[in-house]
């Protein structure tokens, strides 16, 4: 029974993952209807914006320390309730302090979520004992297709923010909170004494190379998320029309990217597969930084998706192979730095491309993804119990029943 178990888990932690790229890509594709319903002015939203995450990376220090006392299925059972929640707040308020409260509370409790959930995610991939992580993340990835296009549909028919995000949180809520009940959490006993002692000395040196490594990765996923449809429109003399499709496009080899890249890391070995990454994703701001005109831009992003989608669950699963029974506590300050690469990149590419060409601005992320190849490495722990010549068979520990899974 325990391989069903494990399956149970591993189903409920996905889904888990795609109701958060549902929710995350509601509230950020509708932004500017947010804008106009609290009356928020062009200067004050960044603060508003910046706000989430830096919320959000305290929240992931504080479940680093409440993880300790509390298992993260506990702690993603009721934290993914509350985004939830929080999404319809920021929808059906009428003042700009209710809208305040609402991103508030938005931002601690993804932080606890986004922290608790690769939390899970390495600790059943330890168990199962081969990569699977990259297929959490394509769910997140399928989740923010579903959730872009609702928010377009409700832009489309002109919707209000809570009659849009309403059916989502009905329907989401009581289906995440029911396959809370499967998540499979570490022996507590064990996992506790290992948190306790925390990542050990000179453990955050150890770590600081996956901390870069997250943060470049999310400044480029930021630059795209944010600047590729005003770069295709503006630069690159798009239509309004077609300057929507990139992102999409990004999303699209983002799944795709994620739905196949834990065979390559099977086959390969993760850092086979991050490096490959890395330069498919430095060529993708290459070909974007020169493109000629909006279709070799299109070009561009795509490289982009397919390259960066493999970094960031590879770099969480890095961290737990790195750090064994004390990743929880390396995961929660490993999340920090999704904050801290979303909190840069868009100001960075934005003050570049003003300052001096948009083009030119692209580099930057082109750069910074590249310095991926320098701590490749840190991605191939001697011991890792999968990858090239040494990931356990399929039958072998899942389950201690020599079943398949």
């Amino acid at each position: 029974m325990a391989d069903v178990r494990l399956r149970r888990g591993r189903s409920a932690l996905g889904f888990s993952f795609f109701v958060q790229g549902v929710t995350f890509a509601l509230l950020v594709t509708r932004i500017p209807a947010i804008q106009d319903r609290y009356g928020i002015s062009d200067g004050l939203l960044p603060a508003f914006l910046a706000a989430v995450p830096i919320l959000a990376g305290a929240a992931s220090v504080a479940t680093e320390h409440l993880v300790k006392r509390v298992a993260p299925g506990t702690v993603l059972r009721w934290a993914q309730p509350l985004v939830l929640l929080s999404l319809l707040g920021v929808g059906a308020g009428r003042q700009m302090w209710h809208v305040a409260l609402a991103l508030g509370a938005f931002g601690l409790s993804v932080g606890a979520l986004d922290a608790s959930m690769n939390m899970l995610g390495v600790s059943l991939q330890r168990t199962y004992g081969r990569s699977i992580m990259l297929g959490f993340h394509a769910s997140y990835s399928l989740g923010g297709i579903v959730g872009a296009s609702a928010a377009w549909a409700g832009a489309h028919w002109h919707l209000s923010l809570v009659t849009s995000y309403l059916p989502a949180v009905l329907v989401l809520l009581p289906l995440a909170f029911l396959g809370s009940r499967f998540y499979v959490d570490q022996e507590g006993r064990g996992r506790a004494g290992e948190a306790e002692k925390g990542l050990g000395p000179g453990g955050f040196t150890l770590l600081l190379p996956l901390c870069l490594v997250m943060a470049c990765a999310y400044i480029g996923d930021s630059t795209v998320s944010n600047w590729s449809a005003k770069y295709l429109q503006d630069v690159l003399g798009s239509s309004e029309q077609l300057a929507t499709v990139p992102y999409n496009v990004y999303m699209v080899t983002t799944l795709i990217g994620r739905a196949v890249g834990d065979l390559g890391v099977r086959r390969f070995g993760a850092v086979a597969v991050v490096r490959a990454g890395a330069l498919v994703a430095a060529l993708g701001f290459g070909v974007v930084a020169a493109a000629p005109g909006a279709w070799a831009g299109m070009l561009g992003f795509t490289l982009l998706g397919i390259g960066l989608c493999v970094i960031v669950p590879q770099t969480f699963a890095a961290a737990g192979r790195l750090f064994g029974g004390a990743s929880d506590t390396a995961i929660a300050r490993l999340n920090i730095f999704n904050y801290v690469g979303f909190l840069i990149g868009s100001p960075l590419v934005g003050g570049i491309g003003d300052a001096w060409s948009y083009r030119g601005a692209m580099l930057v992320p082109m750069a910074l993804v590249l310095v991926t190849l320098l701590y490749a490495r840190s991605f191939g722990v001697r011991g890792a119990g999968y990858g090239v010549g040494h990931e356990r068979p399929r039958v072998v520990d899942v389950g201690r029943g020599g079943n398949e899974v």
